[in-house]
């Protein structure tokens, strides 16, 4: 169990940082502390595994207190890592001559600072490992009846016998960076032998892409005898391919009256970061255009805030009847259509603007080093100009153009939230006054958000006048074709606009607590209508409830269900409770509770929108579920040998290693189809199969007792009557 000291004076950055240290390993225990004389006074009486120190604070700066920890018996051997915003070179000397292992440039990036200190944790206990046995051997030296020459033999031949069994690049180097010696791994590494190595400079057999700085390191070593310092480099090995290795250099103590040595050990982590570049560019990029998203957009337009000076503009695109597109050509047609825009669009921003995709039909591009509006109001007629051309599509031509809202920074705001919601409603703003256009924000536009509060209005009235409705959609087994179970989906008859789908109001009932409300009252609808579907005789039914985030996070969800289920009588075996990754992830130590109370009470669980939310798939063996539900977006451009489809076939892989039902939403094709089928998927839901029903209609389709014909993948998949 690791013992974690988070140091940092913002209260923020400690959150955030306590937070991601609980991740590295299970169990870890974190102190965080604002204070670097506090944090002092800590170490004095306990011995943490790691410490993890902001470089700007006032009083004592990263450097001073690192210097101090060092000083500590309980914080000389400690893997210290420093986070700074500085590029300056200084500064990082500074803290690499005061005792520093690693460093992390601010804003911190999660999954860098996750997976390097689990490798410090990790090389830590294996530096340690290594010196035990090393110290043993010394002891066993020292009490030995053997000549002093059969001791240092006898000593080196055991380390080297144990230093061959780590599968690392390891080697001890005189004060001169000659080697001493190198374990196998190494000699094979380099394609030679030890005894051919020894007396070899390091920098001369291994070709490293930081020679300069691992050699500042070993010197530091020696003159400070620092226990470890960490890095990471690239070695190129035999073939003249480029490995990436995480190296730790420490200093080994004289056994038997020799020189004090620098002990390396190297662990190749190229595959390691070929998968934390492959799973970050899956959670920074859109998987359709493979623009930046929502979440790399927020960190871009952070990052342009925090410069000094900086001036840049946010362009908020809307497409303008790309519905019509979307509705006569399909959806495949829509998705092409938004890569056409988007390799226009990077055809006409410069190389400093980002171009991302926020959601649906709208794109966002922040447009650096902005010196007058004129700049942004030039680039978004460019814009406007280059959509405006027609787009030729299935031998189509289409013509579609946009709107855009324009807000600028810092003038209009200091934070990446308010300046999207200013850009949202200057676009807004422009679409009423007339279509492929462009406005300005400007504060008197706050008034467009009363739209927002007629809204809400509306929806209080439609929970005291029941204008809520349930439709449901089919979930087909893969392996029967039979109906296994129905996703319950909420409708709103508005009066005045008919029949509403939740996207229009759910962010209004989240906003003001209406949720939990609407929430309770789909549990009880749902589980009323399949009590009553199987009282009529119908085979058992596992009906599906989506629970929101908020209602999951602030009501008493158990009891409400415990409630539920007994007024109803259904059977808990056949309710489903969809929950996002999101959510779950909120406050993990509730989750499992909620999660394990629900399990007690006989409810399945399943995570709705898998794959699209935090990429770490750790959580899922800490979780009570049953079901993986597989997102829309890997399934929309499903085919074989696509992208998408290596991401499917991972998480049904995983699934089926974790013995986890795996569902897929929004099939619509019989090529989607066929390669769920080929890859075992467990059940499928879509418009292939049936539109979202009312459920007198799905009551019908009970009744018919219909089979989908699936295993003819060379013919439409449709449905058969039962006998």
């Amino acid at each position: 169990m690791a013992v974690i000291l988070i140091l940092d004076d913002k209260s923020t950055n400690r959150n955030i940082y306590s937070r991601l240290a609980q991740t590295i390993e299970d169990g870890a225990v974190v102190h965080a502390f604002a204070s670097p004389v506090d944090a002092l006074e800590w170490l004095q009486g306990n011995a943490p595994d790691l410490i993890v120190t902001d470089f700007r604070m006032p009083g004592m700066d990263g450097a001073e207190f690192t210097r101090h920890a060092r000083g500590s018996a309980n914080g000389v051997d400690v893997p210290i890592i420093v986070i700074t915003a500085y590029d300056d070179r200084a500064f990082r000397l500074r803290a690499l001559e005061a005792g520093a292992t690693d460093f992390l440039r601010s804003p911190v990036d999660h999954y860098e600072f996750v997976t390097r200190a689990r490798n410090l944790l990790k090389l830590q206990r294996q530096q340690q490992r290594i010196k035990g046995r090393a110290q043993t051997l010394e002891q066993q030296l020292r009490i030995s009846e053997r000549s002093q020459e059969e001791l240092v033999r006898s000593s080196r031949e055991a380390l080297a016998q144990v230093i061959d069994t780590v599968p690392a690049l390891i080697s001890a180097t005189d004060k001169n960076s000659h080697i001493v010696f190198v374990n196998a791994h190494f000699a094979d590494f380099v394609s030679s032998t030890p005894e051919a190595l020894t007396g070899k400079l390091l920098s001369d057999v291994l070709r490293s892409n930081k020679p300069d700085f691992s050699h500042q390191v070993h010197r530091s070593i020696l003159r400070n005898q620092r226990s470890a310092i960490s890095f990471e480099e690239s070695i190129t090995d035999i073939s003249g391919a480029e490995r990436a290795f995480l190296t730790t250099k420490t200093s080994m103590p004289a056994l038997a009256g020799a020189e004090t040595s620098v002990l390396t050990t190297s662990i190749d982590i190229t595959e390691r970061k070929q998968a934390e570049s492959t799973l970050r560019h899956i959670a920074l990029h859109d998987t359709l255009t493979d623009l930046p998203n929502r979440r790399m957009l927020n960190d871009r337009i952070q990052h342009e805030l925090s410069g000094e000076g900086a001036r840049f503009a946010i362009l908020l695109i809307d497409l303008d009847r790309f519905k019509a597109v979307n509705d006569a050509l399909g959806h495949a047609g829509g998705d092409r259509m938004l890569q056409l825009v988007t390799g226009r669009l990077l055809g006409v921003v410069s190389s400093t603007d980002l171009v991302a995709r926020m959601s649906g039909d709208e794109f966002v591009v922040v447009q650096a080093n902005v010196a007058a509006s004129e700049d942004a109001e030039s680039l978004a007629r460019r814009i406007i100009d280059c959509l405006s051309a027609p787009f030729l599509l299935e031998e189509t031509e289409l013509r579609i153009g946009c709107t855009i809202g324009i807000t600028l920074a810092p003038r209009d705001g200091g934070n990446a939230d308010k300046l999207l919601r200013y850009a949202d409603l200057a676009m807004y703003q422009a679409k009423a006054e007339g279509r492929n256009t462009l406005r300005f924000y400007s504060p008197e536009m706050d008034s467009i958000s009363w739209n927002n509060i007629s809204l809400e209005a509306d929806l209080r009235k439609a929970i005291a006048q029941e204008q809520f409705e349930l439709y449901y959609q089919p979930q087909i087994d893969l392996v029967t074709g039979a109906i296994a179970g129905a996703e319950a989906l909420l409708r709103w008859r508005r009066p005045e606009f008919g029949l509403t789908s939740p996207n229009v109001f759910i962010d209004i009932a989240e906003e003001t607590g209406l949720i939990n409300e609407i929430g309770a009252w789909v549990l009880a609808k749902a589980c009323r209508q399949a009590a009553a579907w199987q009282s009529l005789g119908h085979a058992p039914l596992r009906i599906s409830v989506n629970l929101s985030p908020l209602q999951f996070l602030r009501q008493d969800v158990v009891q409400l269900v415990e409630n539920t289920l007994e007024e109803t009588g259904l059977d808990p075996a056949s309710l489903e409770l969809e929950l996002t990754e999101g959510s779950l992830l909120k406050d993990v130590e509730r989750t499992k509770q909620v999660l394990r109370s629900l399990k007690e009470l006989g409810v399945k669980v399943a995570i709705d929108d898998f794959g699209v939310g935090f990429s770490s798939l750790s959580y899922l063996k800490n979780f009570d579920v049953d079901t993986l539900k597989i997102d829309r977006s890997f399934i929309s451009n499903l085919l074989a040998g696509s992208r998408d489809e290596a991401i499917v076939r991972a998480i049904i892989s995983l699934a089926r290693s974790l013995e986890l039902k795996v569902v897929a939403e929004g099939v619509e094709t019989n090529a989607q189809l066929a390669c769920l089928l080929n890859h075992a998927c467990n059940e499928a839901q879509g418009y292939l199969f049936s539109r979202p029903v009312p459920s007198g209609t799905f009551e019908s389709l009970l009744r018919e007792y219909p089979r989908y014909l699936l295993r003819n993948q060379g013919a439409s998949s449709k449905k058969v009557q039962g006998s």
